[in-house]
């Protein structure tokens, strides 16, 4: 099983930090947006850096790569239908990722929705999807389709239930209110709230999540679900005939949930 710590960094940012199986101090780090806490990790725990993987291109997921890149000398492995910075190489879905320092191989998953041409890896049990896919919600369509999301959110659903989910922002308790808003009788949610408050009152992170909580507390992976379909109706005021237009409504019910 693969093991990934996180790296707290802006006001709700993780970057992930991937440690090699047979080896712990040999790590990649996953969507460094920034380098100052990347560094602080690798020398106070004497780890070595050995790869720097990107999702997507977004300042918050890049912005430390160039950095890292020059320091370590690392390549940096990303989507290839975006630009990257110091991208040694660009990859899309059906490829798989060989890091033979950490003794692991990812596939590459093609997500688009959050950015057009945002991936995500897989393997070892994990998932690191970047901003496609949060815990109990999911990115705001800033360049694809709800078709391209719904799409990409319906790959995701598919793998197994026990992949541990580890994406890029802790915004787990505003999505769990809106979860609830649209599902307000989904008891999974509801105990998942209080998992989640106790959690962030400590100040510990309430990822990574797994893919059965997903399907069982997130509206965005739960498109076909009766009470899903019925509560985005109501918010239409329509009857909504495919799995796209529901999530699409859900979607933008969302980005006006305060």
């Amino acid at each position: 099983m693969l093991e990934a710590t996180p790296l707290k960094a802006f006001s709700d940012n993780y970057i992930w930090l991937v440690h090699s199986p047979r080896q712990p101090r040999d790590v990649a780090v996953v969507d460094p947006g920034d380098a100052r806490p990347v560094i602080e990790a690798l020398e106070q725990q004497h780890l070595a850096l050995q790869t720097i993987l990107v999702t997507h291109h977004h300042a918050d997921h890049v912005g430390g790569v160039a950095e890292l890149r020059q320091r370590y000398g690392v390549p940096v492995i990303g989507p290839g239908a975006e630009t990257i910075p110091e991208r040694s190489r660009g990859v899309a879905g059906g490829e798989q990722v060989s890091l033979p320092e950490l003794g692991l191989d990812l596939d590459v998953l093609d997500i688009p929705g959050h950015t057009r041409g945002h991936i995500a890896f897989y393997g070892h049990g994990a998932l690191f999807c970047g901003d496609t896919l949060f815990s109990a919600g999911c990115g705001r369509l800033f360049e694809g389709t709800p078709t391209q999301m719904q799409h990409s959110l319906a790959t995701l659903r598919d793998l197994p239930g026990e992949t541990r989910v580890y994406c890029g922002h802790e915004y787990t308790l505003n999505n769990l209110r809106f979860a609830l808003t649209v599902e307000p009788d989904n008891g999974a949610a509801r105990e998942y709230m209080e998992t989640a408050k106790t959690l962030r009152s400590g100040n510990q992170p309430t990822l990574p999540s797994t893919l059965s909580l997903e399907i069982a507390v997130n509206p965005f992976l739960r498109w076909d679900e009766p009470t899903v379909q019925k509560s985005a109706e109501r918010r239409a005021g329509c009857s909504l005939d495919n799995p796209v237009e529901v999530f699409a409504t859900i979607r933008r019910w969302k980005d006006g949930f305060n």
